[in-house]
């Protein structure tokens, strides 16, 4: 649920955008100075690591169960309340990951992409707009998410596929032919998926990548600002966390990344975290965020032999 207009501080960003990037007209004002990559994770200080070491309780067995068992629905009503207006269309991916436009063989080839959590569109309509000489494949978990994808005007069939998908149950070979896709896009999608099941969800994609072709993720690191505002009542397990509306997010340190995707079959290229500071001005709060950014290839046939 997004801030209203009578709310002044940046506590409830902790639990409730599910991605980065918020752009309800209700939200406070931010402005972002700029970020920085590093290969360490962000240092604690004493009163954060205190906090973090108080946070012994977790949720019950049967809440986390249930959570599981309604995270389409939580997912479903998320979309029915914030509709197509709780994020910013993601202008900044072809900057942040060359390999949008760069990966091609050829300058009229055209690039195959898979965006695995679509949600209500905002990275890929930036895509079709920016390139014409792009397919792109999206799924999301959500019913009403790929719905809002189709009712977009920009949505056209010649050049985008939506549909339905949880991508650790449901074949993606159902609607994108194996090994057919250039670039798979993860972004703030795999820290909602249970980290039991992280692994079905990258063995899924892999069956659509071609061997060569490449992962390119951003999600929510370790120690962000996020992370460190949960209550203890909200933990599921370690880095792992339940927002007020029933939707979850773990927090990714490289190493659990890396070994995530290398025990999936794939190669790292860039693992890196990103680090920045978020400034409301007017209150004159400024917050820590921390996202992975990193890229992981699928082997090629003469590389996996």
């Amino acid at each position: 649920m997004a801030l209203s207009k009578n709310e002044s501080s940046l506590d409830d960003i902790k639990i409730t955008p599910p991605q980065e990037e918020v752009g309800s007209k209700d939200q406070i004002p931010l402005c972002v100075p700029g970020q920085t990559k590093t290969s360490a994770a962000r240092v604690l200080t004493e009163e954060e690591l205190d906090r973090l070491s108080g946070e012994r309780a977790l949720v019950s067995d049967f809440k986390q169960m249930k959570l599981e068992k309604e995270a389409q629905k939580n997912w479903d009503l998320f979309y029915k309340r914030n509709t197509t207006n709780f994020f910013k269309d993601r202008h900044w991916t072809t900057r942040e990951f060359e390999e949008l436009k760069a990966c091609r063989e050829f300058e009229s080839q055209r690039l195959v992409l898979l965006e695995a959590g679509c949600g209500v569109g905002n990275c890929i309509f930036p895509l079709l707009e920016d390139d014409l000489n792009i397919f792109v494949y999206a799924c999301d978990f959500s019913p009403r998410a790929v719905e809002f994808v189709k009712k977009n005007p920009l949505y056209c069939p010649e050049r985008c596929c939506a549909f339905q998908c949880d991508l650790t149950t449901d074949d993606l070979r159902a609607n994108v032919p194996e090994g057919s896709v250039d670039v798979v896009t993860l972004i703030f999608v795999l820290s909602a998926v249970h980290p039991d099941k992280m692994k079905l969800a990258l063995q899924n994609i892999s069956r659509v990548l071609k061997p060569g072709g490449i992962v390119l993720f951003r999600d929510y690191g370790l120690y962000d600002h996020a992370m460190l505002r949960f209550k203890g009542s909200s933990k599921l397990g370690e880095n792992f966390y339940v927002r007020q509306d029933g939707t979850r997010s773990y927090f990714f340190s490289k190493e659990f990344l890396a070994e995530l995707f290398e025990e999936t079959g794939f190669q790292s290229v860039a693992n890196d975290y990103v680090l920045r500071e978020t400034v409301n001005k007017k209150e004159g709060l400024c917050v820590p965020r921390v996202f992975l950014q990193s890229k992981f290839t699928k082997p090629g046939q003469s590389d996996s032999s």
